[in-house]
């Protein structure tokens, strides 16, 4: 196809910060729980050229303080492609039931990843 095919595969994952309110840590590892649960053995046979340099990857994370998070760092967690990452408003945030040093209610962060594949 000389369009390409995008999406190909359409995968999704979470990823949790228990205590540091931390959108970066919530996204990497969304990011590491959909790569750790996918595997496209004949991905190269459809890539133009069959070079996995041609794949284009595209990351939606849904996460509380979306604003909040290193694109470049989540960019850097996929190891082929062309990839951009988005950080969106959602997932979902609340009070862990710990105290955190100022005297502030500790919070659970939940970070959802969509990511996208093709060329």
């Amino acid at each position: 196809m000389t369009n390409g095919t995008f999406p190909l595969i359409i995968e999704t994952g979470i990823g949790v910060d228990l205590t540091g309110d931390d959108a970066t840590k919530a996204a990497l590892r969304a990011v590491d729980d959909t790569i750790r649960r996918v595997l496209f053995p004949g991905i190269r046979d459809v890539l133009p050229g069959g070079d996995r340099a041609n794949m284009r990857v595209e990351a939606t994370i849904a996460v509380a303080g979306a604003d909040r998070v290193d694109t470049d760092a989540v960019r850097a967690r996929f190891p082929y492609g062309q990839v951009s990452v988005r950080a969106v408003e959602g997932g979902h945030r609340q009070p862990n039931g710990l105290m955190d040093d100022d005297g502030t209610e500790g919070v659970i962060l939940v970070a959802v990843a969509v990511i996208a594949v093709g060329w």
